[in-house]
């Protein structure tokens, strides 16, 4: 069923004007130029990304705005980084590759924020932002590098691909990406998609902590396929 009070369409920039009006007469659903967000996520990217994903910024902008006016620990400040505004951007990072500016703008949020910072007063920060995202073992605080984050979210991608091969998803990519071949070796090819240049992104970190179990062997390129272990070699850092 289709509710064609709800229900939309766009068309593309080279589609006649009585093309599209004729579209929208015999299908009855209302033509429009964005069709905005779904599941907080852009339906549509332009070639300006950080425009795309102004709102995350601005949604961690306001958490981080409304919590200055209270007084935290430096417990308190890490527990509500760490489980509040660091996950703001956790949904759309397993999607799409974030520009590193925006992921800087971001971290530099976060930063102020545990320095207390603000628009009237700019406090030292001491370790930067960067040392802090150390695990607490090697002398940082655990906080997100949201950068290496966002690409280790996209990775996982990788491995829901390999280990549902006949999802809808799956099946859209490799009948347009790689029809002929396999995920590992597929390629970024012709026009390709935002979200396909995010996971192939994502799968270059993947590809470094990944090892064949052997069988019987029929799959296996023995001379380029990572299939010894070696100390450490499993692991992507």
């Amino acid at each position: 069923m289709v509710n064609y009070e709800k229900s939309m369409f766009m068309v593309s920039r080279n589609t006649s004007r009585c093309v599209a009006a004729n579209i929208e007469s015999e299908l009855h659903v209302t033509r429009t130029n964005c069709m905005g967000q779904y599941l907080g996520l852009p339906s549509q990217t332009s070639r300006n990304k950080c425009q795309v994903f102004n709102n995350i910024l601005n949604r961690v902008w306001q958490f981080l705005q409304g919590w200055k006016e209270k007084l935290f620990s430096s417990g308190g400040k890490e527990v509500l980084i760490k489980a509040v505004a660091q996950a703001i951007p956790n949904y759309s990072m397993s999607c799409f590759r974030f520009p590193m500016n925006l992921c800087k703008e971001i971290n530099s949020l976060y930063a102020r924020f545990w320095w207390g910072s603000n628009d009237r007063e700019k406090k030292i920060h001491w370790p930067s932002w960067k040392r802090l995202c150390v695990s607490k073992e090697q002398g940082g605080l655990g906080f997100k590098d949201l950068c290496i984050f966002n690409q280790a979210m996209l990775a996982k991608q990788s491995w829901q691909i390999i280990k549902n091969p006949n999802s809808l998803l799956v099946r859209v990519l490799r009948g347009k990406y790689f029809k002929h071949g396999n995920f590992m070796t597929a390629e970024l090819g012709s026009n390709p998609s935002f979200v396909w240049r995010s996971i192939l992104w994502g799968k270059e970190l993947f590809v470094k902590g990944i090892r064949w179990r052997i069988g019987n062997g029929f799959s296996v390129i023995i001379g380029s396929d990572p299939w010894i272990l070696r100390e450490g070699s499993s692991l992507p850092f």
